[in-house]
Order: structure tokens, then C-alpha cells, then sequence
């Protein structure tokens, strides 16, 4: 009995340890699950990684708050006209970070120019309905749309279209880089009246500094056990299993509930998979209820939808819902059995997927390999930017649209197999009013389906590692964790 109390003990005291951390009123220090190269990159195609350095650092007319909600940024206040066509900013007070008037021409100038570096991605996809861009009188702007668009808010607030003037971010954190070749940075508040905020006595009383730190899962858990930094970002399914808590972490994993795609992208049209019922076939065969089981995370649902239910709303229904898995499985044993006869000339078919060596990707690979035994098939796994039949998915939504869904497959993007009829059907469906818009972007997603270029698991897993006396950090369906939130000492 005296041992089991010192246990007790001896237990009570790290999580008072790891709930206390360091001061509340002093710097923030925040592991940022990452490579340095990735999260101080510029330009236009982000990590989630430098989606949050950029966040910070920069400011579109309108920024995500701490629970992925739009907030007034450059703009303090806009309309939006009846049709839903037609979007006007009125600017804030005040100048751009080099001393330069903040106008509405000068907006427009930086916010095509944000536009146009976004071409060639997928969220240039996503905003090609943008028609024009005008300064109005002043500190006014509008953008006019070619048919309306329910997220445009939600976009034009997305790291990628922050706005500069003379090279210089506009946002409310200036970075410094440490070591130009390392992984830590410092980020300091603006004064008040540099954020569009009245002057404020005392104001750096109510900010901390932050002390950013982009390292690998396993230095930032470590680092967080032995409470040397506060927060950690960036976690995903292949760091999962190293995030289980321990006796220092106990309570402080947050899980998002994300919206988004995680999956395998189908890369080659060879081999076995030169056929849509064969890719299909490889789609059939998985349990994605045992497969998202071996990670035992609550609330995370399995999907074989390219768009999810949720998303589509209605009665939107999973596929092969009159089919057990055993049923589907002997579907694809028998394709597999098909093909083995006829262009396979009796050799077993043997897939490649890329997957970085993680934990979690190990878990979900092994899985997947068992799985696809069961029904003939053999999965042999190789390093990432290797060649490789299969690709894993694993992208969070920046808006919940069918849309954005559709949009991450277009052909444009050359990122595997695609369709472009169901390009055509996006494309053709984006000036259509409502009903007969929804009934397209579902036709799209049927040929899209149908042409099996992916294979739908599940949402993507997010989560981060957050003491108590962090306040500012909000779960939420985008993953979205803004760094200055959490440096905001309240009032």
C-alpha cells in the first residue's frame, strides 16, 4: 500500500509539473512540427506550417480568430451586395508597414498580385470566379465575382492572400530569424497603431514574444514533456502514436475535428490499375472502420465519399451501402482473379506506395498491406518523391464546399490521375444558381467517383499538444491555429 501512494504521489506531482509549464506572462515558446525550409517559406504554395508563420507575419483584408471564424484584418468593415456577387472592403486607418498611404489602389495592386502568384494551385482554382478588382474613393475596394460564392470570405482569408507593400508583410508580428540556417525564430506584436488599433499605454503588458522552434514530433514532445515549451503544432497521423499521453502530457493532446481529405491518390494507369473497376476494386477491399480503429481516436469517422456526407448534406449516402465487406471483397477477388488470368498472365499484382517512415504511417501501412493480402494484392512501400503507384492524401479544407473537394483533383494540378470530365462539370457548374449548381457539383463528383483516382478513408487527423495557462488556442474543423491568439495576454 505505501508503494501504490507514492505512485499516486509522485504522479500528482508531474501533472501539476506539466499543468503549471512557465509563466503566462512570459515569452511563448511553441515546437512547430516541421522543417525549416517548409515553414519560412514564401511564395504562394504553403505548408500548414508556414500557414501559420504567415498568419502572423502577414494580414489579408480579412484573417481567421482562434476559432477559424473571419475577422476584420486591413479591412474593418465590408458588404456584401444582395446578389452575392459583389464584395466591398472599407480599409482601416492608417499606413503600410514601409510608411506608404493604405489606399484602396494600393490594396488592389497587392491583392492582384497575391492573385496572380496563386495561379497554377488549387486555391487559384477556388478563386477563379474573382472577375475584377477596384479601388474605389479612399480607403474603399470591391471585388466583383462571375457568380456568387459562399466561402469568398473564408478564402480571401487564407494565409496565401496576405497582402504587402514594398516587400513588407502587413501583419500584426514582425519574425526574426535566430539563425538564418536554423529552426528557431522570434516574433514580436507591432505597436497597437501599426495593427489598425488606437495608441495604448502599456499595450506590450497584454502580448507575449514568441519563441518558435520548427522541429521534428519527436524534439517537440520531448521538449513539451520536460516543459521547456508551451504548445506544440502541426501534429498528424504519423506523429499520432507519440502523442498518447503520458504522465507530463496528460490532458493537453487537442484533437480538431477536421473537414478535409485523407486518403490514397491513385498515380499510375498501368498494371493493374490501367481499369477503373480494378482501382475500384483496390477501394472495395478495405475496412476503414478496422483501419481508423488501430489509432483509437474518438469521433473519427471512416468515409468512402470523395466529398463527405457532411458536406454534401441531404441524404448523401456512403458507397457500396448494399454490400457487406465480405461481399466487397469477393468482388475484388474476383477482379483481381480477372486480371491475374488475362494482363496480369498469372502473376500476383504488386503495388507501390509512397509513405514517409513515421509511427502512425507505419500503423496505417502495415494495415493496409494486410488488408489487401486478404484479396490477392501485394503492397510494397518506398520512400516519399519516390515513384510509386500510390500516394497518401492528407490535406485539411480550407472551406467546406464541394468545391474545394472537386478542386484538389483537377488535372491542372497534375497530381495523379484525375478526370476531366469532371473538371468540365465543376467548371460548368460554378455559374449556375443554386439548385442546378448543387445538382452538377454532385454529377462532377459522380464522374469522378466513378473514374476511381482516389481512394477515400477518413478526415484528416490533426492535433496539437496545449499546457493550461495557454490561452487563445481554440479546436476547430480547420486546424487552424493562429500564433498571435495565443500571445494575447487577456485583460
Amino acid at each position: 500500500m505505501r508503494g501504490r501512494a507514492s505512485s499516486w504521489l509522485t504522479l500528482a506531482v508531474l501533472l501539476a509539473v506539466a499543468g503549471c509549464g512557465k509563466r503566462s506572462d512570459g515569452p511563448l515558446s511553441a515546437g512547430l512540427i516541421d522543417t525549416p525550409d517548409a515553414a519560412f517559406a514564401q511564395g504562394a504554395r504553403l505548408s500548414e506550417g508556414a500557414q501559420a508563420v504567415r498568419s502572423a507575419t502577414g494580414a489579408g483584408l480579412v484573417a481567421l480568430d482562434a476559432q477559424g471564424e473571419i475577422e476584420p484584418a486591413l479591412a474593418d468593415r465590408w458588404i456584401i451586395t444582395d446578389d452575392g456577387r459583389s464584395y466591398i472592403f472599407r480599409l482601416r486607418e492608417g499606413a503600410w508597414p514601409d510608411g506608404a498611404e493604405l489606399t484602396g489602389e494600393s490594396a488592389r495592386v497587392a491583392l492582384r498580385n497575391a492573385l496572380r502568384q496563386l495561379r497554377g494551385t488549387s486555391m487559384g482554382l477556388d478563386l477563379a470566379q474573382v472577375a475584377a478588382v477596384r479601388a474605389m474613393a479612399g480607403r474603399v475596394i470591391e471585388i466583383d465575382l462571375a457568380a456568387p460564392m459562399p466561402d469568398f470570405l473564408r478564402l480571401l482569408a487564407q494565409p496565401e492572400l496576405a497582402l504587402s507593400h514594398g516587400g513588407v508583410d502587413a501583419g500584426p508580428m514582425v519574425i526574426e530569424r535566430k539563425d538564418p540556417e536554423g529552426n528557431s525564430a522570434e516574433l514580436t506584436f507591432k505597436p497597437p497603431e501599426a495593427r489598425g488599433l488606437p495608441q495604448e499605454e502599456g499595450w506590450r503588458n497584454h502580448v507575449r514574444t514568441i519563441e518558435l522552434h520548427v522541429v521534428d514530433a519527436r524534439t517537440a514532445l520531448a521538449a513539451f514533456d520536460q516543459g521547456d515549451v508551451d504548445v506544440v503544432l502541426g501534429g498528424t497521423l504519423g506523429s499520432w502514436p507519440l502523442a498518447k499521453p503520458g504522465p507530463l502530457s496528460l490532458g493537453n493532446v487537442r484533437v480538431d475535428n477536421t473537414t478535409g481529405l485523407f486518403g490514397l491518390q491513385i498515380e499510375r494507369q498501368s498494371g493493374f490499375l490501367a481499369k477503373p473497376e480494378n482501382r475500384e476494386a483496390l477501394a472495395m477491399a478495405i475496412d476503414r472502420q478496422a483501419l481508423l480503429s488501430r489509432f483509437n481516436i474518438g469521433g473519427w469517422v471512416p468515409t468512402t465519399r470523395v466529398v463527405p456526407a457532411a458536406v454534401v448534406g441531404g441524404n448523401a449516402a456512403e458507397r457500396w451501402g448494399n454490400l457487406s465487406l465480405e461481399q466487397r471483397r469477393a468482388v475484388a477477388q474476383i477482379r483481381v482473379g480477372s486480371w491475374r488470368k488475362g494482363a496480369g498472365k498469372g502473376q500476383v499484382p504488386k503495388l507501390t506506395m509512397a509513405l514517409a517512415q513515421e509511427p502512425g504511417y507505419d500503423i496505417l501501412f502495415n494495415e493496409l498491406a494486410a488488408q489487401l493480402a486478404q484479396v490477392g494484392i501485394t503492397l510494397e512501400r518506398v520512400a516519399p518523391g519516390k515513384s510509386a503507384d500510390l500516394t497518401l492524401v492528407d490535406r485539411v479544407a480550407r472551406y467546406a464546399g464541394p468545391v474545394w473537394f472537386l478542386n484538389q483533383f483537377n488535372c491542372s494540378l497534375h497530381r495523379g490521375l484525375c478526370s476531366s470530365l469532371a473538371d468540365q462539370a465543376v467548371a460548368d457548374a460554378l455559374p449556375l444558381p443554386g439548385g442546378e449548381r448543387t445538382a452538377l457539383l454532385g454529377r462532377a463528383e459522380g464522374i469522378l467517383t466513378a473514374a476511381n483516382v482516389y481512394i477515400p478513408l477518413g478526415a484528416p487527423l490533426r492535433w496539437s499538444m496545449v499546457r493550461g495557462n495557454v490561452k487563445g488556442f481554440v479546436d476547430n474543423q480547420w486546424a487552424f491555429h493562429p500564433l498571435p491568439a495565443m500571445a494575447t495576454i487577456p485583460k
